[in-house]
C-alpha cells in the first residue's frame, strides 16, 4: 500500500488544518493506521492512531486534546484534524500503518508562524 498525504500549508498560531491521507488499495479495518511528523533536525515520532475500524484512537500527549484522527475505509482515506496549532508542530506530516509501518510517502508540510 502507498500513501499520499495533503492538506499541509502555512498557517498561524491558534488555527487549524485538516490532513489528508489517500491510500493506493484498500486497507482492512483490522489494520490500525496512523498519523506520524517529523520536525526538523527530529526523529519522525508518531501524532496519533486509529484502530477497530474507527472505534479505538490514541494520540501522543503533546497533540492530545487538539488533533483528532479519523478514517473512511470506503474513500481509503485517513484524516487529521488539527486545531489549536502551535509553533512546536511544525513538522512534516505522513500517514502509515500504526504496526510496522514502512513505505513512506512524500509526507505534507505544515508549518505553525505568525
Amino acid at each position: 500500500v502507498q500513501f499520499v498525504e495533503s492538506g499541509g500549508g502555512l498557517v498561524q498560531p491558534g488555527g487549524s488544518l485538516t490532513l489528508s491521507c489517500e491510500f493506493s488499495q484498500s486497507v482492512s479495518v483490522f489494520i490500525p493506521m496512523g498519523w506520524y511528523r517529523q520536525a526538523p533536525g527530529k526523529q519522525r515520532e508518531w501524532v496519533a492512531s486509529i484502530a477497530l475500524g474507527g472505534k479505538a484512537v490514541a494520540y501522543a500527549d503533546s497533540v492530545k486534546g487538539r488533533f483528532a484522527i479519523s478514517i473512511e475505509y470506503a474513500k481509503k482515506g485517513v484524516y487529521l484534524q488539527m486545531n489549536s496549532l502551535r509553533p512546536e508542530d511544525t513538522a512534516v506530516y505522513y500517514c502509515n500503518r500504526a504496526i510496522g509501518p514502512s513505505d513512506w510517502g512524500q509526507g505534507t508540510q505544515v508549518t505553525v508562524s505568525s
